[in-house]
């Protein structure tokens, strides 16, 4: 058995407020864990994505979180949970002014292939992202794997 803290975190720079990694601090060898705190606008992830094999499982601990699916967006409040197949794309945000605490559980833990999407204006389309550390390692960058142009660009503040 191993127990952790929250309060024993560093949170890591992501497109959410607060961003814990647990799976490593727990020590899951077939689970992915992750627990998001998010502000107004902010996300679980990069950009629109799907795993090519992990199936993942939110569970919105407070306010509520939008999903963007292939079909529609689906707000999903406190005390709900949303599930995704391998494959499934998906992508997170708060859209209202009240926090969000969500938890993401992935299986397995290894997710495979990850294909992100975001608007590149360069291209005026949705676009296949490569997502990096900066030069200056203060942020992580999203680019356009079509003209390489910046898309976002994540911080810890």
């Amino acid at each position: 058995m191993r127990k952790v803290r929250l309060s024993e975190f560093s949170s890591r720079m992501s497109p959410a407020d607060v961003s814990y990694p647990l799976a490593d601090a727990l020590g899951t060898t077939n689970v992915s864990l992750n627990y998001y705190e998010l502000d107004e606008g902010d996300s679980t992830s990069f950009g629109y994505h799907a795993h090519e094999e992990q199936e993942e499982v939110f569970y919105v601990q407070a306010g509520t979180v939008t999903f963007r699916t292939e079909e529609e967006s689906v707000p999903v409040r406190s005390g709900e949970l949303v599930r995704f197949a391998p494959g499934e794309y998906q992508r997170a945000v708060n859209e209202h002014a009240d926090r969000a605490i969500v938890l993401a559980v992935g299986a397995p833990r290894e997710a495979g292939e990850t294909t992100i999407l975001r608007y590149c204006d360069d291209c005026e389309a949705e676009t296949t992202q490569t997502i990096e550390l900066a030069d200056d390692r203060d942020s992580i960058v999203a680019r356009c794997e079509n003209c390489g142009s910046e898309t976002g660009r994540f911080t810890d503040e």
